[in-house]
């Protein structure tokens, strides 16, 4: 099945969430479950600004949920197919690394 355009572009958006350093490290540390904001900054080597930053593109992106507890808000992600495809492109990096490298002259 082909996708129409307005499909094409909710894909590429969709990638383009996971088009940043930070973002997928926020994921690989939701991964162990929910966690404030506050835990997030104490698990990167990013500012707080940049971790709330990254955490709205996320969830405009549909990629994390987040809720309120308190004055604390959590979040989580909101699908766990972000795991497979992170899991998919991973594979593919360690076959690529495995792969002898060729010659330029």
């Amino acid at each position: 099945m082909k996708l129409d355009v307005q499909q094409l572009e909710r894909v590429a958006g969709l990638f383009r969430a996971f088009a940043e350093s930070t973002r997928l490290a926020i994921v690989q540390e939701l991964k162990g479950g929910e966690l404030s904001v506050s835990e997030i900054v104490e698990r990167l080597p990013t500012s707080q600004a940049n971790v709330s930053k990254q955490l709205k593109l996320l969830h405009d992106a549909g990629l994390v949920i987040r809720r309120k507890q308190g004055t604390q808000v959590l979040y989580q992600i909101a699908d766990p197919m972000v795991f497979e495809l992170c899991r998919i492109v991973c594979e593919k990096l360690n076959r690529d690394a495995l792969k002898p490298a060729k010659l330029k002259f």
